[in-house]
């Protein structure tokens, strides 16, 4: 068999998890740190102008902006393989409601009448 085809969408991810592994690190932390604690310091040099606060201003906001892509795939990747990982193990057990797989995919009001349910079920035990 061939090498595996690589997407867009593959290869985004396999950023992605490498990129969130390291900006989750104490590191990665530290690093943030330092950059804040050198700008704080470079203040009196800067007389504290607004340029000076638009430099971190601009940096934290750049940062921010590009992590919230970074952390909305890697939390659907993760919640997706968890909901596939549920969905097997509820076909699995003898006696669970099929219907329960792929949950996520239920109306707001199929999934309040589910709930309604299980509270009922944990009032009677």
């Amino acid at each position: 068999m061939g090498a595996p085809h690589h997407n867009v969408t593959d290869t985004f991810h396999h950023f992605a998890r490498q990129l969130a592994e390291a900006v989750g690190s104490p590191w990665a932390f530290l690093l943030a740190l330092i950059v804040v604690v050198v700008w704080l310091a470079s203040g009196s040099t800067f007389h504290y102008s607004d340029t000076w606060q638009l430099v971190i201003n601009t940096g934290t906001t750049i940062v921010t902006f590009l992590m919230v892509f970074l952390i909305q795939n890697t939390q659907n990747r993760d919640a997706k393989a968890i909901h596939l990982k549920l969905d097997e193990l509820i076909r699995g057990v003898t006696g669970a409601r099929n219907r329960l797989i792929d949950l996520e995919e239920m109306s707001e009001a199929e999934l309040d009448d589910l709930q309604r349910q299980f509270a009922k079920f944990r009032r009677q035990r």
